[in-house]
């Protein structure tokens, strides 16, 4: 069952058995209507204009074949940096995988609502949200906007977020490609929020950023410990980064944003002045942190407030990030001087002063692009206890650290053989998996 690369040096995270009905999908949801939008809609935030290269053919990570060979639209891609050795594995602690829901398409995300009712919502590239109740996948959609997306290659329903309030007004968020491409952070509504149904046309769009090519859109949404809407975006694609986003204050594309998602006078989201770049002439106030390549999956662990982020690599490693909470606003994570801990631009001497290098990273003989996840705080599993989980999309290893140590030594928990497109969690801190190729979602739990 495991999804493997189109070919020899693919770098894509998700592989071609999806890509045809993701096709269908689109065409089909090309005459659906325009979506409402209640309040003002935000200006498209735009960075310089430049010709796109080549689409990739999957979506989610790195680099696909196609841009490996397109010309840099800017200066030659700096040369890629020496492999970063593996981690040696250590013995691998017992875990099995239980089958919770199948049937979904092409899923890339599960998380639940915070709201008592044990739920899980579970997110389809193309453009729904399906829920999981008492263990039984749910017919009907909770949200449906395939309409309103473009979906296939790294586009698509990419993010969802529930207010803390979500239990009595029904807000949540979701992030998604439009049909043009461009990232759209939007507000929803369930008008009974104990029920599994979303007003589709309750939309209130607070963000739209315009993404110069079709890869690298980060996507993952995160209500944080501070009750703040948390957004990762990617440094907008292509191959090395040739616009310079991660590494430019200026632009919203690398970075982790944090907004106030309630409406402000003038405008459809506040900004906590507690960020690191506010009044910072030339720079956006909503930057929390940057120099981030593509993050997919971030989490803040429920036990701690320490923030964790997988970061996908260009072509050589991949990368945890991780902050203890109440380290300093504004971190920089490097990309694109960096991947990971070896200099990337330029491919010697660069200069790491100030960075903030990863806690651990893994090469390409063990994979192709990173999926981050969750510190486990279950009980299902005494094992994993304080444990952060993170896999790869292309071999299936399911990795997992100390949380609590400095510098921690990874160890296999499990090669699953599934195409771990994101973790999710409970409201009891259970972990899962979800498999994209395989369109199930899986529990970790504890072996025999």
């Amino acid at each position: 069952m495991r999804a493997r690369p189109a070919a020899a040096g693919s770098r894509s995270r998700l592989t071609g058995p999806i890509v045809a009905p993701l096709v269908v999908v689109l065409l089909l949801a090309g005459c659906g209507s325009a979506p409402s939008s209640a309040g003002p809609t935000p200006p498209i935030v735009s960075p310089p204009a430049l010709t796109p290269s080549p689409a990739p053919t999957l979506p989610g990570t790195a680099t696909s074949p196609a841009q490996a060979t397109a010309p840099s639209p800017s200066s030659p891609a700096p040369t890629a940096p020496p492999a970063a050795p593996s981690p040696t594995p250590a013995p691998a602690t017992a875990v099995d995988l239980k089958l919770v829901a199948d049937g979904l398409e092409s899923p890339l995300f599960a998380g639940n609502a915070g709201d008592g009712s044990g739920r899980l919502f579970v997110l389809e590239q193309a453009g729904r949200v399906r829920v999981v109740r008492d263990g039984r996948l749910v017919t009907a959609s909770f949200l449906d906007i395939s309409a309103r997306i473009s979906a296939g290659g790294e586009r698509g329903l990419l993010g969802i977020a529930f207010a803390p309030s979500f239990a009595t007004d029904g807000r949540f968020f979701v992030d998604y490609t439009d049909r043009d491409g461009n990232t759209v952070v939007s507000e929803f509504r369930a008008p009974d929020p104990t029920a599994d149904r979303a007003d589709p046309g309750s939309e209130r769009v607070l963000l739209r950023i315009r993404q110069p090519f079709a890869n690298h859109n980060g996507g993952a949404l995160v209500t944080g410990p501070d009750g703040l809407l948390w957004i990762a975006t990617g440094d907008g694609g292509s191959g090395g980064d040739p616009l310079g986003n991660g590494q430019s204050l200026d632009v919203l594309l690398g970075k982790l944003l944090r907004i106030d998602p309630r409406a402000v006078a003038g405008g459809p989201y506040g900004i906590p002045p507690d960020n690191p770049f506010v009044g910072r002439a030339g720079a956006r106030a909503e930057i929390w942190a940057y120099g981030l390549r593509n993050p997919w999956r971030f989490s803040f662990d429920r036990a701690t407030g320490d923030l964790w982020i997988g970061d996908v690599g260009q072509g050589t490693i991949e990368e945890v990030d991780h902050l203890p909470a109440g380290a300093r606003a504004g971190p920089n994570f490097g990309w694109n001087t960096m991947e990971a801990s070896a200099c990337f631009d330029p491919p010697k001497g660069c200069d790491r002063a100030g960075l903030v290098l990863p806690v651990a990273e893994y090469g390409h003989d063990r994979g192709c692009a990173i999926t981050g996840g969750y510190v486990y705080r279950g009980v299902g599993v005494p094992g994993l206890a304080g444990t952060y989980l993170y896999a790869d999309y292309c071999s299936g290893t399911i990795w997992g650290l100390d949380a609590a140590t400095g510098k921690p030594t990874p160890r296999v928990l499990r090669e699953s053989g599934l195409s771990v497109s994101s973790f999710g969690e409970d409201e009891a801190g259970e972990l899962y998996v979800v498999d994209l190729a395989g369109g199930r979602l899986m529990r970790i739990v504890k072996a025999g």
